[in-house]
């Protein structure tokens, strides 16, 4: 359904509850007006969270239903998964909880890949406690991919930067490894993609970092750049792609360097996303690049340290649902365009001409 003949459904997963995700979700859905914007449904338990609204004595009212199908607009469904009371323990991860963000995470994926929402946005999880209870992967993009069964790239985005990574949460010690030429190749291309039919960029250029020190410093330091990065870039180029580099990442993310591009790709988790999350700060979004359906989550954690003592920043979160927003309108208006392109050119040629030759008139 088009995103220009309802208000978007907004499906949202509670993560770990012994976390922060209730109560950044509670924060971000507060304003009684939020529901003139999208239509917020939530898979997770209504005893659990009437509980955590009295504890951050934040006033929300909640259309409870029994499916997705069953959401309303002008309120904030919850799809009750259990009805029973759960046991709370702030700050400590517990079978319970773990459990919970399991189900509420299948739930809500169930719900996309059936169009019974149209985009979601996931809470923060506790990826080892998790796999403990019989989930299969290091985090949420593996998760998605296999859903998918497509490659994701995990991009995190604000207004002003955007930072994918080519390797996610693998050992430092066989990052090396896991860099190939085709790999890159690809993944730049999915980024300009992605920047084109999801952030209206009409002609991206990518920033690619090095994987060594001083960008391996001619080979001294690593010849991974000669080899692999810039043979990369090179192709790329000269297929008409808008690709730089390799650059050394301890220098590159300096605002004048950063700004000159639309995206940035690091070699490795930590090279790019400690940067993005030093700059972004509470600002930033972990978006899954390159999929069919569009999932978004907060930059942090589930950060126990904090869970229970309203000290929270909902921002990210927010950040997170609005963008998941923008994503689906850019979507459905780049579609909707390359379309009307498409049968535009269709019927010209139809119609004998063909509307790239001149017609003798210009």
């Amino acid at each position: 359904m088009s995103s220009k003949h309802h208000k978007i459904r907004v499906g949202i997963s509670i993560g770990d509850f012994n976390g922060i995700g209730p109560e950044i979700i509670l924060k971000s859905l507060k304003d009684k007006s939020i529901t003139d914007f999208f239509t917020p449904v939530i898979f997770g338990s209504g005893k659990l969270f009437t509980y955590q609204k009295n504890v951050f004595k934040l006033q929300t009212n909640f259309n409870y239903i029994n499916s997705p199908k069953e959401a309303q607009g002008g309120k904030i469904n919850m799809v009750n998964l259990i009805k029973e009371n759960s046991n709370i323990e702030f700050g400590v991860p517990t079978e319970e909880s773990t459990k919970l963000a399991i189900a509420s995470l299948e739930a809500a994926t169930e719900a996309l890949l059936n169009q019974e929402i149209d985009v979601l946005v996931t809470a923060p999880i506790n990826k080892d406690e998790m796999i403990k209870y019989g989930f299969a992967h290091a985090g949420h993009t593996g998760y998605f991919e296999e859903k998918a069964q497509k490659k994701a790239v995990m991009f995190m985005v604000t207004d002003e930067l955007k930072v994918a990574v080519s390797t996610h949460h693998i050992p430092v010690s066989e990052v090396a490894q896991h860099i190939t030429k085709e790999k890159i190749k690809k993944q730049v291309k999915q980024l300009v993609s992605t920047l084109k039919e999801d952030f209206c960029v009409e002609k991206p250029k990518i920033a690619v970092l090095g994987l060594n020190p001083h960008a391996g410093d001619g080979g001294v330091i690593g010849r991974e750049e000669i080899e692999i990065i810039q043979p990369a870039i090179k192709e790329l180029f000269d297929q008409g792609i808008m690709a730089f580099g390799p650059y050394p990442a301890d220098s590159f993310f300096q605002p004048e360097k950063y700004k000159a591009y639309d995206a940035v790709l690091a070699m490795y988790h930590d090279q790019g996303l400690t940067p993005f999350k030093t700059i972004a700060y509470e600002e930033g979004v972990n978006y899954s690049a390159g999929l069919p359906f569009i999932r978004t989550s907060p930059d942090h954690g589930v950060a126990y340290d904090i869970a229970g003592k309203s000290l929270a920043d909902q921002t990210s979160f927010s950040e997170a649902i609005f963008t998941a927003i923008k994503i689906f309108k850019n979507r459905s208006e780049y579609k909707d365009l390359t379309e009307n392109k498409l049968r535009t050119k269709v019927s010209h040629i139809t119609n004998g001409v063909d509307e790239d030759l001149p017609t003798g008139d210009e």
